[in-house]
């Protein structure tokens, strides 16, 4: 029989190790603690999104959905107590996810919308905007609906909904995935692809840049309608609730045409904004905001 003195000798190195590793095991920081702690908020972003996130003249990262993060870095400042800088990563579409679940970027603000492979991987904010999958396609092309694109080549950038969206309703479409938005653009115009599939408000920008008459149309037909968003880091509740409160706090500023947000809507889709909206797409702005709005508490006017 082995003597309990003996037997508890023999323990006491195991339960000295394992009290050590216990004591030595940080506490798990939530993301928003971890923000607050280093003083910058890292946002991953698009340098070919305009308007909603492109590098300007000067390579400076604006745009609507950069507006959105500075939004979220004061409100992150107001929970927290303390200074936060926003910090810009300009990233390709399909370095958005790996990005955020690597943790080299806290949340990812350009185009980003909802699909449920994406939220297997990613959580998602309220939507701040809308828009939808349509086709850049050459004047009196006839490309259009999706009987149209049978056996045509359909230019898109990898792992967007514009690529879902094209295969969901031609199937028989051969999809080409492009680089970025520029390789997209210039594909189309060396007749390597016969449309190009984005978001039909960055098409309706791009064409607008160009000035003047161009060999180039949006295509009537919408493939989709999805909702802008942030996308967030799986499992983080505390960070998710400040960003959802900055979004909706600036979509009621903007109902109300409170100034800084009127003036922050406008400055990208305003009659004298960057890309100037038709009145039917400012209204579905305007009633994806209410949606949203409604759907939570109603918040001060003054945080």
């Amino acid at each position: 029989m082995v003597s309990p003195v003996l037997s508890v000798k023999r323990l006491l190195p195991l339960l000295q190790l394992l009290a050590g590793l216990t004591l030595a095991a940080p506490a798990s920081a939530s993301l928003l603690d971890s923000v607050a702690a280093s003083g910058v908020l890292v946002g991953g972003t698009s340098r070919d999104a305009f308007p909603f996130a492109y590098q300007n003249e000067s390579g400076e990262l604006v745009g609507y959905s950069i507006d959105m993060m500075n939004l979220i870095r004061e409100e992150i400042e107001r929970q927290t107590g303390r200074p936060i800088t926003l910090k810009l990563v300009p990233l390709e579409t399909d370095q958005r996810l790996p990005s955020l679940v690597s943790g080299e970027v806290n949340l990812v603000c350009d185009a980003s919308s909802f699909t449920w492979s994406r939220d297997e991987t990613v959580d998602f904010s309220v939507s701040y905007g809308i828009t939808g999958t349509q086709l850049l396609v050459p004047r009196d092309s006839g490309l259009s609906s999706p009987e149209s694109l049978a056996g045509k080549r359909v230019g898109a950038l990898p792992r967007t909904t514009s690529v879902l969206a094209v295969g969901r309703r031609q199937p028989a479409a051969s999809v080409v995935l492009l680089k970025d938005r520029q390789a997209g653009y210039e594909a189309l115009q060396a007749g390597r692809i016969d449309a190009f599939a984005d978001d039909g408000m960055l098409l309706y920008a791009w064409l607008q840049r160009q000035g003047g008459q161009t060999p180039f149309e949006v295509s009537a037909d919408t493939y989709s309608r999805e909702g802008i968003a942030c996308m967030l880091p799986q499992n983080n509740s505390a960070f998710q609730r400040v960003v959802d409160l900055a979004l909706i706090r600036f979509m009621q500023g903007f109902l109300r045409q409170q100034p800084r947000e009127k003036g922050i809507f406008d400055r990208w889709f305003g009659p004298q904004g960057k890309t100037p909206l038709t009145q039917d797409v400012t209204g579905l702005f305007t009633e994806t905001m209410q949606l949203m709005v409604d759907f939570k508490e109603e918040l001060p006017t003054s945080p």
